[in-house]
Formats: C-alpha cells, structure tokens, sequence
C-alpha cells in the first residue's frame, strides 16, 4: 500500500514513466505494509533511489572489481587508504564522488567482500540521485567497510518475505566450509521478482544462489543453504531530507559514527546490528 500525505493512492502518478520504476511502483502498491510518503516527489525519490541500486548492481557485476576477504581488501591508492580491518578509508583531501565513482572506472583496482560491496552499492546510488555537490557535502566522512553506513543513509532491517526490487536480502548458508568462511552467507539485492546480484557470485535466481552456496558447505553436510526473509532497505525518506539541504554548496561538519570492527566476511546486516547494539 502507498499513502500519499495521509491518503492511499490508488493509480500511479503520470510521472512515473520507465519499465524499472514502474515495477517497483506496482511492487510497492501490492504490499501489504504500508509504504507513506508526505509528498509526489519523496515518493519520486523512493523509486528513482531503488532504480539506481538495480543500475549500480547491474555496473558492479560488469566491473572487474574482484570479491575479496578483508584481510585481502585493496583500492586504488589514489583514493583511499586500506585499513587494517579491511576498510576502504577516503585518502585527505579526496573528494567523496570522484572516490566512489573511481570504483567503478579503475574496477580493476578494487577487491573487497560482499557486505562492503552492498554498502558501495546504496551509496553509488545515492550519488546518481541527489548528484556530486549534496554527496560531497553530506557524506565528507565516507569510509566503507561491512556494514557501516552514514546515518543519512540510513538502512533499516525488517523481517518480511515480500521483497522489492532495490532490497538487499540475505541467502544464509549455516553449514558453511570451515576453511572458507567468507561463504557463511550472501548479500543480495533484488533485481525484480527472481534475480539477485551477489558480489562474489553475481546475478542469478534464488534456487541457483542456494545451490552455489550448498556447494560450499562443509563435506557430506545435509543442511541447505535457504534465503530469509530480513530485508535490508535503504532510509530513503531520511536521505531525501537530509539532502535536500545539500544540493546546491551548504557544507557541514559531521561527526564520524561508530565502526564495529569485525573478522566475519558475508555477515548480515541485521547480524551487524547486533554488534553495533552490544557495543551500546
């Protein structure tokens, strides 16, 4: 359902054009939870963000940016420092946009885990979205590692097992192979109603995603790997107002939020979450 300034909508605006956005219109209209927005143009924003973490999907999986564990994260030294934990630091002086869009030219650069290549992929949309001078000025601090994520782009995890193009869902794989941990798990996002994109494994359908991982369980493991139903999301309520501040040359100073460092390739974003709540 989609409630426009209180009221439901019931036919899509004329100003959704375009075969992406309106799939996922039609996918958030057929929702039984409730989807509001205060305004045609947050809703706008909603669809043009999701569409733009399909396209940043479809361009991740045509680059040869490599899949990665931590300890063997790398980037183009130009732009960022490689932490020790595994995290992609913006190098001073750097400018957000270039750095993020620089993944994407000099793939070949890059190699980095399956967490941190869906936070690159939510922010690189956002970047299409609201463009190089709000992005610049609202994400000054930009550090991509596992999970960590600004908090005006925030994410949100809830447990549902309708799924809309621009999620990132998880495919848990319990019985992973001891000596290959990083596949404990895949993040994913939801193309359209049966094709996900994982960094490491690429775009496919949900019984090949879990036949993949069942390959690479522990020996003689009967346990099958299985997609839950958490949903990760991105804020893009938050993200339409915090930015819209932004988009011409405001600049502020932010404080850096907590980094959970962790040795736990392929995690979850609820499972980060967890991490981040017993640390508070």
């Amino acid at each position: 359902m989609i409630y426009l300034s209180g009221s439901l909508l019931q036919q899509p605006p004329s100003t959704i054009s375009g075969e992406t956005e309106t799939m996922i219109f039609q996918r958030l209209q057929n929702d039984n939870a409730a989807h509001s927005y205060q305004s045609l143009d947050e809703l706008l924003f909603e669809l043009q963000l999701r569409k733009n973490i399909i396209n940043s999907s479809h361009a991740l999986h045509q680059s040869d940016a490599a899949f990665e564990i931590f300890a063997e994260t790398r980037a183009n030294p130009e732009y960022w420092n490689v932490t020790n934990a595994g995290g992609l630091r913006l190098r001073y002086g750097r400018q957000p946009a270039e750095a993020l869009s620089d993944i994407f030219r000099n793939s070949s650069a890059y190699g980095f885990e399956c967490a941190t290549a869906m936070i690159i992929i939510f922010y690189h949309a956002a970047l299409q979205v609201i463009g190089k001078t709000a992005f610049n000025n609202l994400f000054p601090n930009l550090y991509l590692y596992s999970w960590h994520i600004d908090s005006d782009l925030g994410l949100e995890s809830v447990q549902t097992p309708y799924f809309i193009p621009g999620d990132v869902v998880y495919f848990n794989n319990p019985d992973f192979n001891s000596q290959s941990p990083q596949w404990r798990g895949e993040n994913a996002v939801v193309l359209n109603e049966n094709s996900y994109f994982g960094h490491g494994i690429g775009i496919t359908t949900e019984a090949e995603m879990i036949r993949i991982l069942n390959d690479l369980r522990n020996p003689g493991s009967q346990q099958s790997a299985y997609l839950t139903n958490v949903v990760t999301r991105a804020d893009s309520s938050r993200l339409y107002q915090q930015s819209r501040p932004f988009r011409n040359n405001s600049w502020i100073q932010k404080i850096p939020s907590v980094v959970i460092q962790h040795n736990e390739n392929s995690i979850s974003h609820e499972r980060y979450q967890q991490y981040l709540h017993d640390w508070k």
